[in-house]
């Protein structure tokens, strides 16, 4: 499942809740700039941008789930069960393509690229095919999630091919596609956080008798649709914080809305699912924060390890829980 946001009102931060239904054994890595990534059909990126994020570590190999890199550009990945991709790329003669295993897209993306535009350029040169990255960890159908204070696009590849779509909601959750979501906003734009004003039918005069009526029909279930309007919602209706801590608290909050305590969603086979953590990056101090179910904060800063090193730097994080006795 999964739900991740662009949130640039006043500074620019980027969250995601990763809802799942088993450990991954994910940590906050630090890659830096002297990493060799070898790609399985793109050859190898010596030299790239620094990242950091949550991932799983397999051979050395730094399975990134999402992360920022040094020049503010984030990303994470989603699930999509509908995503298809191909064994070989159909390419045109006149047509350069380097051919990506979707385990290896985050890297290629945050390595490479600087900003959003750099990002749609790589991308006309960039196919998804279908590469596990071992017999023990085949491929999970996803899309991505990729913003900078600019805005946000998804990328998602299908039966109709790679698409790349601008996302003006900066909301990305799951199933179906990101054109069905934005459509469905409409279905609730008539929303507000503001009180209502009074109204009579006929002879009745109806008024609110609460708070919190002129948002009545916002979801609350955890669908992937109910879940892009409430985060949309919350987002677009937040204050502008300029904070950077006021902001990473604000993101959390709404990333709260929509995540998925223990025993209220289950998978087709029976298995719970839940957030498992939390992330929030804040580009502009270079800060990764990392929360964990019970509510346990990290955070890592991008440019505190060397960024010239050649080797990974792995935070493990626990699930316990701060708490601070007042007597």
């Amino acid at each position: 499942m999964c739900t991740s946001i662009s949130y640039s009102n006043g500074g620019f931060c980027f969250g995601r809740n990763m809802d799942i239904e088993y450990s991954f054994d994910g940590r906050v890595v630090f890659t830096p700039r002297n990493f060799p990534f070898s790609f399985r059909r793109a050859g190898e990126l010596s030299s790239h941008y620094a990242m950091i994020g949550t991932a799983a570590v397999a051979d050395g190999y730094p399975l990134y789930a999402d992360g920022m890199n040094e020049m503010g550009l984030c990303m994470a990945g989603l699930s999509l069960p509908e995503s298809v991709y191909p064994d070989k790329v159909h390419r045109r003669p006149d047509e350069e393509l380097r051919e990506i295993a979707p385990f290896e897209f985050i890297p290629w993306v945050l390595g490479k690229c600087g900003n959003l535009g750099d990002v749609r350029a790589l991308l006309k040169e960039t196919a998804l095919v279908n590469i596990p990255f071992s017999e023990r960890l085949p491929l999970t159908p996803l899309h991505w999630h990729i913003a900078d204070r600019s805005g946000s696009v998804a990328v998602e590849c299908t039966a109709v091919g790679m698409r790349v779509y601008d996302d003006p909601a900066g909301v990305l959750t799951n199933s179906p596609e990101l054109p069905f979501h934005l459509t469905d906003l409409r279905r609730y734009m008539s929303l507000t956080p503001a009180y209502p004003e009074p109204k009579r039918w006929g002879g009745i005069r109806l008024s609110p008798f609460g708070r919190g009526f002129g948002a009545l029909g916002l979801p609350g279930d955890f669908s992937p649709p109910s879940r892009f309007v409430r985060a949309a919602f919350l987002l677009h209706n937040s204050p502008k914080e300029t904070d950077e801590l006021r902001q990473v608290c604000q993101l959390f909050h709404i990333l709260d809305s929509v995540a998925m305590p223990h025993g209220a969603v289950y998978t087709e086979d029976g298995r719970e699912e839940s957030t498992l953590y939390s992330s929030c990056m804040y580009p502009e101090s270079g800060s990764y924060y990392f929360r964990t179910y019970c509510g346990a904060v990290f955070s890592a800063g991008i440019r505190r390890p060397d960024p010239e090193a050649d080797r990974l730097t792995e935070y493990h994080v626990t699930g316990s829980l701060p708490i601070q006795r007042l007597n």
